[in-house]
């Protein structure tokens, strides 16, 4: 027990100390984005990108990992969808980001240190993989999305450009698939480069977990409205159940893959969600307030998730 103590307290700790800081002292505009640049332009692309490049092909999982895990992100979206919608009497924008909320999990700040430190480097990959096929599915759903509820209206090249302008440019796929490429060609890079990289990944997690702080400091939170538990409720224990089940019944993954992957859909909301619903001028409020209720929440979820994959009380085949 003392061992997850070890491993959660720093993780929220130094999210609480990132929203704490910029209660105390107000932090300009400025300074958020330059701390959100080096996090997601430098420090995690470098982190996603050596460790990618430095597992061997032979030992990735494959397609049917990265499927089963993506399409179980789609059935936690289906499901928040469907409650969020037969609450809200069927608004389809609404529902849309209430089924990112109860989804899109917070890969790229909290990973990092808790994957990482409970099942060191080797989860680094399978948390890229995730991160990457996960964002890319949810960002082409989401415009899709808001175009059928008509709370954008656009031509089908502007929206094709959009997807594509969000999923290829983002700086962690693009380290990803560049990781990839490495790995299957056996590239390495010289030890000053190597070096380099080495700095900026051990600052990713530290780095990521005070932004994450200090994003939620800034965001409104509202009241508690009525489908915000029941997304919750699929966000930290529904799809962590669900990838369980579908990546144990398609079976013959590591045991180390499996976790990570359990692990990171029992994470909360991304921060991102609460932008999307801004973007889109739908459910903004709301969804910031249950990013910050289901980071609280977390504390206790992931900490009972890493009791029980740490002390392997979960059947990697519990179908065969």
């Amino acid at each position: 027990m003392s061992d997850i103590v070890r491993l959660v307290l720093p993780v929220f700790g130094l999210i609480f100390l990132g929203f704490g800081a910029a209660r105390l002292r107000s932090i300009p505009d400025e300074g958020v984005t330059g701390l959100n640049l080096f996090v997601y332009y430098l420090a995690l692309p470098a982190l996603f990108f050596q460790t990618v490049s430095q597992t061997p092909i032979a030992e990735m999982a494959g397609w049917s990992y990265v499927l089963t895990t993506t399409f179980s992100t789609y059935c936690a979206f289906a499901i928040a969808f469907s409650i969020g919608a037969l609450i809200n009497g069927g608004n389809v924008g609404e529902a849309t980001v209430q089924g990112l909320v109860g989804s899109h999990a917070n890969i790229g700040s909290m990973a990092p240190a808790l994957a990482i430190g409970a099942f060191e480097t080797v989860a680094a990959t399978p948390m890229a993989l995730i991160f990457s096929f996960d964002y890319a599915m949810l960002l082409t759903l989401t415009p899709l999305m808001m175009v059928l509820a008509g709370t954008v209206r656009t031509s089908p090249a502007a929206i094709a450009a959009t997807i594509a302008r969000q999923v290829l440019l983002h700086p962690l796929i693009i380290a990803t698939a560049l990781g990839l490429a490495a790995a299957a060609g056996g590239l390495r890079l010289s030890d000053p480069f190597d070096a380099l990289l080495t700095l900026l990944r051990n600052a990713a997690a530290p780095c990521a977990l005070f932004a994450l702080g200090v994003g939620l400091s800034r965001r409104p939170v509202g009241r508690l409205t009525t489908e915000m538990p029941f997304l919750i409720a699929v966000k930290l224990v529904g799809q962590p159940l669900i990838v369980y089940l579908l990546l144990s019944w398609v079976g013959g993954f590591d045991p180390v893959w499996v976790y990570a992957a359990v692990l990171m859909a029992a994470l909360p909301p991304a921060e991102n969600v609460y932008d999307l619903a801004k973007r889109y001028n739908t459910y903004a409020g709301p969804a910031s307030s249950a990013i910050a209720l289901a980071t609280v929440v977390s504390i206790a979820t992931v900490t009972v998730t890493l009791i029980v994959l740490l002390n392997r009380l979960l059947p990697i085949d519990p179908f065969r």
